[in-house]
């Protein structure tokens, strides 16, 4: 299967009604769960105005570890089955017949629909899924958030404490416990 764009706004509303800064949501999705973390693809820069080409890849590439990060999260939803993908519309992606549709401050996003187990299986003509990464990721009964900003070298969750002490003790992810109101660390 694949996930299929969405044109129910709704399921969307939290987001793009959230109260928090912009980049609070694109990084974290929205307030309000009881603890966050950050899934470093690289490790953070250890000095200001660092290069993130400075420092080697990571072992497992962003989509791999998303994929894991998702499969914990799996666990810690009543609705698998049924989840809601935000796809930034800054790839340059076209959808036909839809546009973006999940706006925040500085982002728009496609909304797609699906099972968890279809993370990464977009229905999205001429696009590889290599190619596209999923921005925002949340089942049905919002009981965690997923955030990948585009401009970041981590992804954020929050989630619930169970949620969070699985991550920070998944072999393979180097996860952090983040407060989403701070500055984060990043690479110019």
């Amino acid at each position: 299967m694949t996930l299929k764009p969405s044109p129910d706004t709704p399921a969307a509303a939290w987001i793009m009604e959230a109260e928090e800064d912009w980049t609070q949501v694109a990084g974290f999705g929205p307030g309000g769960f009881p603890g966050y973390v950050r899934v470093r693809f690289l490790p953070d820069p250890e000095r200001p105005l660092q290069s993130a080409s400075e420092v080697p890849s990571a072992a497992n590439s962003e989509p791999e570890q998303t994929r894991r990060v998702l499969e914990v999260l799996a666990r810690h939803t009543g609705t698998p089955a049924t989840a809601w993908f935000c796809l930034w519309e800054g790839w340059g992606t076209q959808i036909p017949g839809f546009k973006p549709m999940v706006m925040i401050p500085n982002r728009a996003y496609y909304l797609f629909t699906g099972p968890l187990a279809d993370a990464g299986q977009w229905d999205v003509p001429g696009s590889t899924d290599e190619d596209l990464e999923a921005a925002l990721v949340w089942p049905e009964d919002h009981s965690w958030c997923l955030a990948k900003d585009v401009d970041h070298h981590w992804l954020g969750v929050g989630a619930s404490e169970a949620a969070i002490q699985e991550l920070l003790a998944t072999p393979g992810l180097d996860v952090v416990r983040a407060d989403p109101e701070q500055q984060q660390p990043f690479y110019l």
